[in-house]
């Protein structure tokens, strides 16, 4: 009997999944969220949409152990946490079995990671150095990997895939850069005790991996209950806890692939024989648990660190992060817009993105390439990297995350300099992502030819 389907199957849950499994998809949902907030900060409804975000929400047991946030802060302190337990997840996949976990093929992301980080935060520092909004250098560092791996796959055949290897590689480790700078530069006044317990959950994590603890809701409840929380109240940003977090998650199989073939081989054939008339319907209460052994074997066969992240990549690109996109990129452009564009602070952060990137990514990883100090990338060239340099200008999410941390403190002053800086990441990340998509377009597909780097 073949596989039925049915009405609903055909017309919505297909098609849902169609939707949502591909690559951009991701991106294009968070376009549409920034561009929905940047036209409700500039509608009737600017107040309302400003308000719904200080909307304070608290609990707690007692003085000592009470959280009260504003929905803006729940969103940038808990809902993003999540979005950084993914990225912890990613990179640790990566350092384990990916492109990181061998050293000579990790050199040039690792490199063109660390310098995308350092030119833009020395341009930024060039146009405010010494000013007030110095403290705004981490916001360009990081490179939005939704967006610009959504811009890569809109591209299809014409990308090679070690080019996308590439640009996967380099923004996580970027990513993992700015989760330090926040950590050691836009933390703030720290409790010993709570990050102590913290600390102490997190142990308790790495030894249950140590022992072979699998279960993903036993690690989740001491990562948000133990971990997450307690750094939270201490001061430490709680997106440091959720990448510690992911690094204690399991990334070994119980089973491996050679017997779970053959196991399942065996099920497969217990399965047939266990219903005598194949005209029924309904299961037979020997296949009933057939299925379940085949499940439980199936569970074996897959890390709980890579089902953790096939299994929150959906959440987190169509509630995290559209969810942060719409209560941060909401900018206001007032009829001093071209006095905020010309700002020190939009100045900085859009040349640190689009120009420090550049440097950073494409100068670095051709000069490193050109030297032979580095593997050569199969089936890309200088045209290449010249596309995901100006793709990389995208710091969208990490930005903006970064620019409510640095300014949010610094009160009417600070919210000025948000909103500044918000111009220039939009700036950068337009300018940047179209580029990008425009040069990369006019190559096609890639062939071995002799100038190929």
């Amino acid at each position: 009997m073949g596989t039925k389907t049915t009405p609903v199957d055909k017309w919505i849950i297909n098609p849902v999944n169609a939707f949502i499994s591909k690559s951009s998809t991701g991106g294009v949902v968070l376009i549409i969220s920034a561009v929905v907030a940047i036209l409700m900060a500039n509608s009737p409804w600017a107040h309302w949409y400003h308000q719904l975000w200080e909307y304070k929400i608290s609990f707690g047991l007692n003085d000592n152990f009470h959280l009260n946030k504003s929905l803006h802060h729940w969103i940038n302190d808990g809902l993003m946490a999540v979005f950084f337990f993914v990225i912890g997840l990613e990179l640790k996949r990566e350092i384990v079995a990916g492109e990181l976990s061998n050293p000579k093929n990790a050199i040039l992301p690792i490199v063109a990671g660390i310098g995308g980080m350092i030119f833009p935060a020395l341009i930024y520092t060039y146009f405010n150095g010494g000013l007030a909004t110095i403290n705004g250098w981490g916001i360009p560092m990081a490179t939005d990997l939704a967006f610009a791996l959504g811009i890569l796959y809109l591209l299809g055949d014409r990308v090679p895939g070690s080019l996308k290897i590439f640009l996967t590689a380099f923004a996580i480790i970027d990513d993992l850069g700015s989760v330090l700078v926040i950590a050691l530069f836009y933390t703030s006044d720290i409790s010993l005790v709570n990050l102590g317990i913290g600390v102490a959950f997190l142990a308790v994590s790495f030894i249950s991996n140590f022992l072979g603890v699998r279960n993903t809701f036993y690690y989740g409840l001491i990562g948000i209950g133990g971990v997450w929380l307690f750094f939270l109240l201490s001061g430490v940003h709680a997106t440091i806890a959720a990448i510690l977090a992911a690094f204690a998650i399991p990334a070994t199989v119980k089973i491996n692939e050679t017997s779970f073939i053959g196991k399942m081989k065996a099920y497969i054939e217990k399965f047939k024989a266990a219903d005598p008339d194949h005209s029924v319907p309904t299961l037979t209460s020997e296949q009933l648990h057939i299925l379940d052994d085949m499940e439980t074997l199936t569970k074996k066969a897959m890390t709980p660190l890579q089902k953790l992240e096939h299994d929150m990549h959906p959440i987190v690109a169509f509630v995290v992060m559209p969810v942060f996109a719409l209560s941060n990129a909401g900018v206001s452009f007032s009829g001093n817009f071209i006095e905020q564009a010309t700002s020190a602070v939009a100045i900085g952060v859009a040349s640190g993105l689009l120009i420090g990137k550049m440097i950073g990514i494409f100068g670095v990883s051709s000069l490193l390439i050109k030297l032979k100090w580095v593997p050569s990338l199969e089936g890309v060239t200088y045209k290449h990297l010249l596309g995901v340099g100006f793709i990389a200008a995208i710091g969208f999410t990490m930005s903006l995350f970064i620019n409510e941390l640095a300014f949010g403190p610094l009160g009417e002053a600070g919210s000025q300099n948000i909103a500044q800086a918000k111009i220039g990441i939009i700036i950068a990340s337009v300018i940047g992502g179209f580029t990008g998509f425009f040069i990369l377009k006019r190559i096609k597909k890639p062939v071995k030819v002799p100038d190929e780097i």
